[in-house]
C-alpha cells in the first residue's frame, strides 16, 4: 500500500482550521473565518467568506478607518466659552455659551479649567444665562436599533456635542457612583462623581459584615433620571464603584460646567439651550488629543460612544450634518475607497450596538489588509488589542486571551460580543515571519460564547508555516466564559469593556 505524505503548510492549516470548527457548540450556528496573506493577496482558508452576520464591536475597524479617512489622525474637537455681549466691569451683560463639537475626552477637569479661564479673563457675574450650544450634531441621543434595556448602563449613553466623561477611559455622558461603607446596618454613602443635580439617586443600600463581599447594584429607570442604587457594600472596606448613563448629556455638561463657574467665583443667573450668536467671542477654549491618541482608548477598551461620536463628526465634515443619516453615508464611501464593498454589508450605527448591522468576514478581511497601505496605519494597528499583554491600555479586551502561546503579544486584533455574537478580526506574525490578516465572526451560538476557538484559530496562524510540517488541529484552551449578556454573572476579564466596566 503506497504511503500518503502529511499535509504540510495551507493543506495542513486547512485541516486544523475545519477541526476546531467542527466544535459542538457551533452546530446550528453561524461561523465566518477568513484568513489571507496580505502579501500574495493569497486567501490561506476561506469559510461563509460572503455571508453576512453581526459583527458586534468588529464594527469599529469599519468606524475608525473611515474617521481616520475622513478626518485625519490630527483632528481634534474643539469645546469652547463665548461672550455673546459686552462687559460692565465684572458683569458680561447678556449670555455665556458653552459650544462643544462632541468631544468626548472632557473631563469635569477639563470643564475646570475652562471655567478658571472664564474667571481669569475677568468676568465675574453673568447677568444672562449659560446656554448649551450643542447644535454641531442633531438632537437624536440613541442609536437605531438599540435594545432599550441597555439604555441606563454607560456603554449605551446618549450622544451629545456636549458631554461628560467622569474617567480616563472617557466613557462619555456616564457618571460614576461611589457608596462608601457606614456602620454596619447603616445605609452606605452614596454620591455621584462629579457632582451633578441632573441625576436622582435612590439610595437603598445597606452596610454589610467586615469582610463580606460587595454586592452593589446601579440601575437607572428606564426613560428616568432616577438612578436606584442598592444591594450592600462591607464595613470597614473600601469604597465600590459603578457607571451610570447620563439620560440628558447636554444638561449634565452644562451642569458641571455652572458648578465650577461659581467654583472660580463666577455668578451665573440661569441656564438654557440654545445656538450661539455669529458674532461672539471666545473668552475660553480648548482641544481635545489628536485622532490618532484617541484612537487608543476607542478601540482598545471598545468604547461604543467614541464610535458614535465619530460617525457623526464625519457627518458634519463631509455633509455639514452631525447625524447618523449624515455620517454613515460617509463611512461607506470612505470604506469604498479602502476596498470595501458597502453594497455587501448594512451600518446602521459606529460601534456595532445594533444587531441590525450585518457584515462579512470577507470584507473584514479586505479592510484590514488593504489598511496596511494607509498612512495613519501605525497609529491604527497599535490602537488594536494585543494577546496575552497585561497591561490594560496596551492588552485591551485581549490582556488575558491567549497567553502563555505564540499569540501572546503577537496577535493586535478587535473583539466583539453581544449575546449570542463573538468575532475577532485583526492581524498576526506567523512562525514563518509572514503577516497575516485574519476575520472570525460567530453568531447564532447558543449557551457559553466560543470565544475560545477564536483564540484557538488565532494560536495556529501565530503556529503557522507556509513550507513547515505541522499537522494536527492545537488543543482548545477551555478559558471560563459564560454568556455575553451583561446582566448575567460572568467571568468580566473575558468580556469587551463595552459590557463590563471593571477591565
Amino acid at each position: 500500500m503506497p504511503i500518503t505524505a502529511a499535509p504540510t503548510g495551507p493543506d495542513a492549516l486547512r485541516i486544523d482550521l475545519d477541526k476546531i470548527l467542527a466544535d459542538p457548540r457551533l452546530d446550528g450556528s453561524h461561523a465566518g473565518v477568513v484568513v489571507r496573506d496580505p502579501e500574495t493577496d493569497e486567501v490561506l482558508y476561506s469559510r461563509g467568506a460572503d455571508d453576512r452576520a453581526v459583527p458586534a464591536s468588529n464594527l469599529k475597524l469599519l468606524t475608525s478607518a473611515a474617521a481616520l479617512e475622513t478626518l485625519g489622525p490630527d483632528y481634534r474637537f474643539r469645546t469652547e466659552v463665548l461672550a455673546g455681549s459686552e462687559r460692565l466691569g465684572p458683569v458680561l451683560l447678556g449670555n455665556l455659551y458653552l459650544r462643544g463639537t462632541g468631544d468626548p475626552t472632557t473631563t469635569a477637569a477639563e470643564y475646570d479649567r475652562l471655567a478658571a479661564q472664564v474667571a481669569e479673563s475677568g468676568v465675574r457675574e453673568v447677568s444672562g444665562k449659560v446656554i448649551a450650544d450643542a447644535s454641531w450634531f442633531d438632537d437624536v441621543p440613541l442609536g437605531f436599533g438599540w435594545a432599550w434595556d441597555d439604555e441606563p448602563y454607560y456603554y449605551a449613553a446618549p450622544i451629545s456635542a456636549l458631554s461628560v466623561s467622569p474617567n480616563g477611559d472617557f466613557d462619555a455622558g456616564s457618571a460614576t457612583v461611589r457608596a462608601t461603607p457606614g456602620a454596619e446596618g447603616e445605609p452606605a454613602e452614596v454620591v455621584v462623581e462629579p457632582a451633578t443635580g441632573v441625576v436622582e439617586i435612590d439610595n437603598r443600600t445597606t452596610t454589610s459584615e467586615a469582610g463580606s463581599e460587595p454586592n452593589l447594584s446601579v440601575q437607572r429607570e428606564h426613560g428616568s433620571n432616577r438612578v436606584v442604587v442598592s444591594g450592600s457594600v462591607p464595613a470597614e472596606g473600601a469604597p465600590v464603584e459603578d457607571y451610570t448613563s447620563v439620560p440628558d448629556s447636554t444638561s449634565y455638561a452644562t451642569d458641571v460646567f455652572i458648578r465650577a463657574l461659581e467654583a472660580h467665583g463666577v455668578k451665573v443667573n440661569g441656564r438654557g439651550t440654545g445656538t450661539t450668536p455669529p458674532d461672539a467671542r471666545a473668552i475660553a477654549s480648548r482641544e481635545s488629543i489628536p485622532l490618532r491618541e484617541l484612537m487608543v482608548p476607542f478601540m482598545k477598551l471598545s468604547n461604543n460612544m467614541h464610535a458614535e461620536i465619530l460617525v457623526k463628526a464625519m457627518g458634519r465634515a463631509s455633509g455639514g450634518a452631525g447625524s447618523w443619516d449624515a455620517g454613515l453615508p460617509v463611512l461607506a464611501e470612505k470604506l469604498r475607497g479602502l476596498g470595501v464593498d458597502p453594497a455587501v454589508l448594512r451600518t446602521v450605527d459606529g460601534s456595532g450596538l445594533s444587531t441590525a448591522d450585518s457584515v462579512t468576514p470577507g470584507q473584514l478581511s479586505l479592510l484590514l489588509d488593504n489598511a496596511r497601505q494607509r498612512p495613519w496605519f501605525q497609529s491604527w494597528y497599535d490602537a488594536l488589542p494585543v494577546a496575552g499583554n497585561p497591561d490594560r491600555i496596551v492588552g485591551g479586551t485581549l490582556r488575558s486571551r491567549m497567553t502563555g502561546t505564540r499569540a501572546e503579544n503577537n496577535v493586535h486584533a478587535k473583539t466583539g460580543s453581544l449575546t449570542g455574537v463573538s468575532s475577532l478580526s485583526g492581524y498576526v506574525t506567523a512562525a514563518d515571519g509572514r503577516p497575516l490578516v485574519f476575520s472570525v465572526v460567530f453568531n447564532d451560538f447558543l449557551g457559553s460564547s466560543p470565544r475560545d476557538l477564536e483564540d484557538a484559530i488565532a494560536v495556529r496562524l501565530a503556529e503557522y508555516d507556509g513550507a513547515g510540517t505541522q499537522q494536527g488541529a492545537p488543543r482548545v484552551r477551555r478559558a471560563p466564559v459564560a454568556a455575553d449578556d451583561p446582566g448575567t454573572a460572568v467571568d468580566e476579564s473575558a468580556l469587551e469593556c463595552s459590557w463590563v466596566k471593571s477591565c
